[in-house]
């Protein structure tokens, strides 16, 4: 079973309402394959994971990478598919709905926390 969460900032921001973490190897590897969109509210955790990839995907995205920490190391925004991101140090990708990083104000330097949706 994929554990669901609340992704917000320290100060409070809500970044992602509902988050599945796919922590498994074939969790990470399905990610959002086969979806046709990813709602606004929704997204991915992919822990570890530094670098994703968008082959056969139908839908942009927002990754955010993350350190251990959960600290933001990057932002790629509007990810379109066939296209591949990653960022140096990024130990964990946070996908969300194309846009939703720049409405919750994500920026690099921000520390992410988890909590009980």
């Amino acid at each position: 079973m994929t554990k669901v969460v609340r992704v917000v900032t320290e100060d409070g921001r809500v970044v992602c309402e509902r988050c599945l973490v796919a922590g498994s190897f074939l969790a990470r590897s399905r990610g959002l394959l086969g979806r046709r969109e990813l709602p606004p509210g929704e997204g991915l955790l992919l822990r570890p994971a530094g670098s994703i990839h968008m082959f056969f995907m139908r839908f942009a995205i927002d990754a955010v990478f993350l350190d251990r920490d959960l600290r933001v190391v990057g932002v790629a925004a509007n990810l379109r598919p066939w296209r591949m991101a990653g960022r140096r140090r990024a130990k964990a990708t946070l996908e969300l709905a194309a846009g939703e990083a720049a409405r919750a104000g994500v920026t690099a330097g921000d520390v992410l926390l988890l909590a009980d949706p």
